[in-house]
């Protein structure tokens, strides 16, 4: 339950989008059985389409699971510091990560006021990156930042 917790976004997208691909899938086997070739392949096409997103969002709810144990032991070994949450600010999926881990070492309602004060509520759902640049999506270093947190090496 702990993964469901750190991350509950990713892994409500990624099961909507698995049960929409399944269905697309079965609609797409009953136009085939029917004899509508054209008609199966759009569907089977699509549903192939939401099978990627809900391999993706559920490879990002695991990675938000590793983050939300790092940011855990982070703040089981220094206390609460604002510098453990900064990297994590500008995305709804770690900072509900973050939170869980402060919750659970007994820095959530710090963490809670640490978010409010640079702006963000419940509403704000997509990373700021991808706010300001909707095509984030595919460029390397946003995905490399997603699946693979953590410190990134010196030049």
């Amino acid at each position: 339950m702990r993964y469901v917790k750190a991350a509950p976004w990713p892994y409500l997208t990624g099961t909507a989008s698995l049960l929409l691909a399944l269905g697309l899938k079965g609609a797409g086997a009953a136009r085939l059985a029917a004899g509508d070739l054209p008609g199966a392949a759009v569907l089977c096409g699509w549903g192939a389409g939401w099978l990627v997103v809900s391999f993706f969002a559920l490879a990002d709810g695991v990675s938000r699971y590793r983050e939300y144990r790092r940011i855990k032991a982070m703040f089981l070994r220094f206390g609460y510091c604002e510098r453990i949450l900064e990297p994590v600010a500008g995305s709804r999926c770690q900072r509900d990560a973050a939170l869980f881990a402060a919750d659970e070492t007994g820095h959530g309602g710090a963490a809670r006021r640490y978010f409010t004060g640079l702006g963000y509520r419940w509403y704000h759902v997509l990373p700021d990156k991808v706010v300001r640049n909707p095509l984030a999506f595919l460029r390397p270093g946003f995905l490399r930042a997603c699946f693979m947190p953590g410190k990134k090496a010196r030049a």
